[in-house]
């Protein structure tokens, strides 16, 4: 049996990190469902409010889908341009 290289140890916690990092976009899912939810129910109850409540909910979706791309990015550094291999 071989032993473990830094490398290899390296680019296995890489893959652990990186699907640890897509967790992140649990979250920015049920956010934004819950979202959509009170927004229709909102626009059920106040028709005559619906520009204001449509742009509201798409406002803060934007702002909780940065968690997950946040999470995507982090994920694709670790995977494809990993800067912890060159301090080997």
């Amino acid at each position: 049996m071989e032993p473990i290289t830094g490398r290899a140890l390296i680019l296995a916690c890489s893959a652990i990190g990186a699907g640890l990092a897509m967790i992140a976009g649990i979250g920015p899912g049920i956010g934004q469902g819950y979202a959509a939810g009170k927004g229709a129910e909102g626009v059920g109850r106040q028709p005559e409010a619906q520009a204001d409540i449509v742009r509201t909910m798409l406002l803060g979706a934007a702002v909780a889908e940065t968690t997950g791309i946040y999470g995507l990015i982090i994920a694709l550094i670790l995977l494809f341009a990993n800067p912890l291999i060159g301090l080997l």
